[in-house]
């Protein structure tokens, strides 16, 4: 793996400007994924589909920290793997497999995140899957898909079961392995799954009691209509987005370089 500083490659300088701003974004992301302490070390992946017709994705570049990753060193590729703008780094081929998955099937799907968080792969080993257990999960329930683990993600012709099993939905719950969101946005894709992951912390934590309390069916049906409509609408994605810019710009994050 080759490893060149962001000064060298000057990155900014050959991308449009929409695309810069999807670069700055995608690494925000992954800053706040180490910031909220849902990182793998090096594994797990964010991706961003790039503006115009070709089809290509940026993603992390193999080997970093995800509060190393900058809008300059995330990878281009295409859907075939190939890289088309290097930054000096390889791609994990896991993670090439699931996210080109995604975005081959999905054009909706600008954005892909997947974690291996300690309640969300807990919540993929439940046979119940995730439960409506608080209010956090009920919104989203309408939106979960479920995907039964196969091994590690190198085989691509996982990508047609991946593509089966989420269909329309923007959340998929990989069995026995972790949890994977998409959104129209890098930070609706984000809030997508901030909530999701919240909603599998809570229930890990409920599941450590004997005497559970469901709500009635009348409010789960209340919550996934009002759910829908959360999901479907810009409101708070757009409203939470430059906060969470703004806290890490107080923490002193170099995402934007």
């Amino acid at each position: 793996m080759a490893t060149v500083m962001n000064s060298e490659l000057d990155i900014k300088s050959q991308v449009s400007a929409d695309e810069w701003k999807i670069r700055v974004d995608l690494a925000a992301a992954y800053h706040l994924v180490e910031h909220y302490g849902w990182t793998d070390m090096i594994f797990t992946h964010l991706s961003a589909r790039v503006p115009g017709p070709d089809d290509h994705f940026l993603i992390n570049p193999y080997g970093l920290m995800f509060d190393e990753i900058t809008a300059s060193n995330l990878v281009k590729v295409d859907l075939d793997g190939n890289i088309v703008l290097s930054s000096g780094y390889d791609i994990n081929p896991a993670g090439f497999c699931i996210h080109s998955a995604i975005h081959m099937a999905r054009h909706d799907a600008q954005a892909v995140m997947h974690l291996h968080s300690d309640d969300g792969a807990a919540v993929s080993a439940m046979d119940e899957g995730l439960l409506p257990l608080t209010q956090t999960a009920m919104v989203l329930l309408p939106q979960v898909a479920y995907h039964d683990y196969e091994g590690v993600a190198l085989d691509l012709s996982e990508r047609e079961r991946l593509i089966r099993d989420i269909g329309d939905k923007k959340i998929l719950m990989l069995r026995n392995h972790g949890t994977l969101a998409v959104g129209e946005t890098v930070s609706s894709c984000f809030l997508l799954m901030y909530l999701l992951e919240r909603s599998c912390s809570m229930q890990v934590r409920a599941m450590s009691s004997q005497k559970l309390r469901m709500p009635s069916e009348d409010a789960m049906n209340t919550s996934a209509s009002q759910g829908n409509r959360l999901i479907e609408s810009d409101g708070l994605h757009t409203l939470a987005w430059p906060a969470l810019l703004r806290l890490l710009d107080r923490k002193g994050s170099n995402f934007r370089e």
